[in-house]
């Protein structure tokens, strides 16, 4: 199953908005506010990378006050 991790930047001040529409989208198992050059980041899963590529490009990116994301698709992981 493909993993991502998506950072993503806001407008500022819907940090907190955008962190609850986040939660809700259908694959993001994880989502947290942090500090530094992005505002959020999200833990994304699909059953595959063009499921993965939807959820990214069609629903995380076309949330409301979403300005820009940094998508890291992870190639292999440790148990």
């Amino acid at each position: 199953m493909p993993l991502a991790f998506v950072l993503i930047n806001t407008e500022m001040g819907s940090e907190a908005d955008v962190l609850k529409d986040l939660r809700k989208v259908k694959g993001v198992e994880e989502a947290f506010a942090v500090y530094g050059v992005h505002d959020l980041i999200a833990r994304v899963r699909a059953e595959t990378i063009y499921e993965l590529k939807d959820i990214i490009t069609l629903r995380i990116r076309k949330l409301d006050k979403v300005r820009s994301t940094l998508t890291m698709i992870v190639m292999e992981g440790s148990k």
